[in-house]
């Protein structure tokens, strides 16, 4: 599928923010693989593929990059501050999914 745009379109990516449902809460978080930012800590997350919403987009990139997988997310909130990727232009849905443990995860094979 090809696509000609006179302006210029933003990227969009989805993460999840998993958190447990304890009196200490603990939040999942990844290490980052590759760059920008290589070996520093976020939420899993990830572009948006062209057939997807960014409700899929977040629990595929859970499950790609913990081995989670959930369906029962809430989106929390989108954000778009200009600079925020170095990599370009990227507009971040945010979803967040409440577990009572602690799971145990894999990274990506």
């Amino acid at each position: 599928m090809a696509y000609t745009y006179k302006y210029p379109r933003p990227a969009v990516t989805a993460d999840c923010i998993v958190i447990t449902k304890e009196a200490e809460p603990k939040v999942l978080l990844i290490q980052r693989g590759d760059q920008p930012f290589k070996g520093g800590w976020a939420f899993p997350g990830g572009f948006m593929n062209m057939d997807e919403t960014t409700e899929q987009c977040a629990v595929r990139e859970l499950e790609e990059e913990t081995g989670l997988r959930l369906s029962k997310i809430q989106q929390i909130g989108a954000y778009s501050k200009v600079d925020r990727d170095p990599r370009g232009r990227t507009i971040t849905v945010a979803y967040l999914a409440i577990v009572d443990a602690p799971v145990a995860v894999t990274g990506p094979l």
